[in-house]
């Protein structure tokens, strides 16, 4: 690629050249190199969130008008606060967009290059964007185009608009989805098993972001705890949210744990501003924000957070009319906390966010890697994100898939390419609608929160402690910029001191009182278990598979007829198998 093909005119006189060669990051410039040569109609580039797809493709868009390809860019996005943010970014690029705010029936300004509309905006008017494009030689913007595949309406109305477009560029940042309705304008290749999957043009995924130091590491911090709820029949049930339970159990624990009268969300929100301190010590505008299931729990959330700190954070709430400026403000303040519905998750560009607490039950893959995508975002070296979850199995799953790769699927395959990640997904995707359906049938009782462990590049550290000890805070006081490798030592020099401590309450119990054996014997396998689950949780496994293979190191037999000795074996035998020894 000449340099003259890449260097840029500025669109407005005393511009500085925007997106020049030398500013664009290493996979913008091998995505552009590539896109220039081969010149395609559809384009699908597959980026981490955080990595930055709006610049590459404004400056796409940029080349394509200074080379007449095209004269019209029209930009689809998810919603009207991101219409906004691309509106923004394209005039920093020299493009003059109309993101709508002034009606689009009283016309448009003859300054516009172009438009920004949402996918439900298109499907609304699909006969008026259809006109814009025939009627030009059109660029479009897909953004997240994922969502065209949503509903089919919105597939349709996509598919029937652009179809005549000169050019079409797709982005996403999370590119897996279980569903049978095909998204426009994508490639699919068909496996031997007859399944449909989609192919990316240029893929730059989270383990090469995290490489070029484009996004920060995360830290995940698992919470469980005894939950308790009535029945719609009445019955009042118990359960660890940190065990393994059936899917009912889980979906009414889970939503009890973030119940906002409940002790369990009010100790994990505590513990989340504690972790904000520790990094504002170090990055004195870091912010935090809290993802609520619904309105009504989000407005609740602030009320605590309210008391913990003082200060009332900003509540966004999706039908709030000030909704784009609350977030903007934010954005620029050095306020401490934010609080939203799910509105927030995807694109929303907050570059601050450092501290995110995951109180919201919905499990779908995708929603959950455009959630943790809103705090990977790096602005200098060393920053980490710090997500606080509860210790439930989809989550532990998807947060230790984060860096794999996730193709769209079109059907359900079963071949040599379906493999046990693939049906976990997709498992956590179908029951989204069954665990919703349970909404109501319930009641909560009370919840308590209990510090299960961190969770760091797929390796889990720490082991089960009260919320508030000081095994709890020495996780909580992790410094606000290490480097990767950092990280990783320093959670190692974190559970070392967690396990001595352990070691010697564990030398001091066996120094107290005799209890009865029936109740030590209780003790030792909830213990046992506890160890058991999170150890299972990080690596993706079942839990009889560990203890099977503890039964077989440690001996003796299954765990209702082992002897307290053989219990205790086998809780230090995880617990080294916990530290890596």
């Amino acid at each position: 690629m000449s340099k003259d093909f890449l260097h840029l005119s500025p669109a407005f006189p005393g511009r500085a050249p925007w997106g020049t060669a030398s500013s664009l990051r290493a996979w913008q410039a091998a995505a552009l190199e590539q896109y220039l040569r081969e010149s395609p109609r559809d384009f699908l580039a597959v980026a981490t969130p955080g990595a930055g797809k709006t610049t590459f493709a404004l400056r796409v868009a940029r080349e394509l008008l200074d080379a007449r390809v095209i004269n019209k860019v029209t930009i689809v996005a998810p919603t009207e606060h991101l219409k906004v943010q691309w509106a923004d970014a394209a005039h920093r690029a020299g493009i003059a967009i109309d993101p709508g705010l002034g009606g689009s029936r009283r016309g448009r300004s003859k300054q516009y290059v172009g438009t920004a509309v949402t996918y439900a905006g298109v499907a609304a008017r699909h006969f008026h964007y259809r006109a814009i494009t025939e009627n030009s030689n059109s660029l479009v913007i897909l953004d997240e185009i994922h969502h065209a595949g949503d509903a089919r309406t919105w597939g349709e109305a996509v598919a029937e608009c652009f179809a005549p477009a000169r050019r079409r560029l797709a982005l996403t940042g999370t590119p897996f989805r279980s569903d049978d309705n095909p998204i426009p304008f994508v490639r699919y290749g068909e496996l031997a098993d007859g399944t449909r999957r989609s192919a990316a043009d240029y893929t730059y995924g989270y383990a090469e972001a995290l490489r070029d130091h484009v996004v920060r590491p995360v830290l995940f911090m698992a919470y469980g705890g005894p939950m308790r709820w009535r029945t719609k029949a009445g019955d009042e049930l118990e359960a660890d949210l940190a065990e393994p339970l059936t899917k009912d159990l889980t979906a009414h624990a889970w939503r009890t744990a973030l119940d906002p009268k409940g002790e369990w969300i009010q100790s994990v929100l505590r513990a989340a501003d504690r972790r904000l301190t520790e990094v504002r010590r170090h990055l004195p505008d870091a912010g935090g924000l809290v993802i609520a299931t619904d309105q009504a729990q989000a407005r609740a959330y602030a009320r605590v957070l309210a008391e913990v700190t003082g200060t009332k954070p900003t509540t966004v709430l999706s039908d709030d009319a000030g909704a784009s400026a609350k977030i903007e403000e934010f954005s620029e303040s050095d306020d401490r906390w934010m609080v939203a519905v799910r509105m927030v998750s995807e694109g929303v560009d907050v570059p601050r966010l450092a501290v995110g607490v995951y109180a919201t039950a919905t499990s779908t893959p995708l929603f959950f890697a455009q959630a943790i995508g809103r705090f990977v975002r790096a602005r200098r070296r060393g920053e980490v994100a710090t997500i606080f979850l509860p210790t439930v199995a989809p989550l532990m799953s998807h947060a230790t898939l984060l860096e794999r790769q996730r193709d769209h699927i079109l059907g359900s395959a079963k071949g040599d390419d379906w493999d046990e990640e693939d049906a976990l997904l997709a498992a956590a995707e179908r029951s989204e609608k069954a665990s919703d359906d349970l909404l109501g049938e319930w009641e909560a009782l009370s919840s308590s929160a209990n510090f299960d462990h961190v969770l760091f590049d797929a390796h889990q550290f720490g082991l089960q402690a009260a919320s508030g000890s000081q095994d709890e805070l020495d996780y909580l006081g992790l410094p606000g910029l290490l480097e990767p490798d950092q990280v990783a030592d320093v959670l190692r020099d974190r559970q070392r001191r967690h396990a001595a401590r352990q070691a010697r309450r564990d030398r001091r119990e066996r120094v107290t009182p005799e209890v009865s054996l029936h109740r030590a014997l209780a003790a030792q396998r909830k213990v046992l278990n506890a160890l058991v689950s999170q150890y299972a949780h990080a690596k993706g496994v079942p839990h009889s598979h560990i203890h099977a293979e503890l039964r077989r190191q440690a001996g003796g037999p299954a765990l209702s007829r082992a002897t307290t000795e053989q219990v205790d074996e086998r809780i230090a035998l995880i617990r080294r198998w916990h530290t890596g020894r």
